[in-house]
């Protein structure tokens, strides 16, 4: 499979392996941002980051796929293992951490920050219900 990934890398014009380059770039960005602001999902960017990278630099992708933070997120997903209990816990305090702090730091207004704590809630339920690792 990967020798026909290089065969197709290489049909694609280089104008567009550049594109999809610059653009699985900006797209790990996005997703490591994500990392901290809890209102932006991680995971989806990453992924379309690997896409990006498929097309343009089977390195590229090596090295997210392989990368010690953001691998994970890439991994999990593909191979759809869940999550470990460490993970979702470290995860849910995080995304509660940050969402108090923007709350009651970041704005003043009560409309805002019931929209804060109704996200906050949604993600949690919904790591919640994400598969739990057998093995931690």
């Amino acid at each position: 499979m990967e020798e026909n990934t290089k065969v197709k890398n290489l049909e694609l014009p280089k104008l567009y392996r550049y594109f999809y380059l610059i653009s699985g770039i900006l797209l790990v960005a996005i997703g490591v941002i994500g990392i901290f602001l809890p209102v932006l999902p991680t995971t989806i960017f990453l992924i379309l980051a690997s896409a990006c990278f498929v097309k343009s630099s089977p390195k590229a992708n090596e090295w997210l796929r392989n990368h010690k933070v953001l691998g994970m997120y890439i991994k999990n997903y593909q191979v759809k293992t869940g999550l470990s209990i460490r993970a979702k816990v470290f995860n849910i305090i995080f995304l509660w951490t940050m969402i108090l702090l923007s709350a009651f730091l970041l704005t003043d207004k009560f409309y805002i920050k019931l929209i804060l704590l109704a996200i906050a809630v949604g993600v949690t339920i919904h790591l919640l219900m994400i598969k739990t690792k057998s093995n931690i």
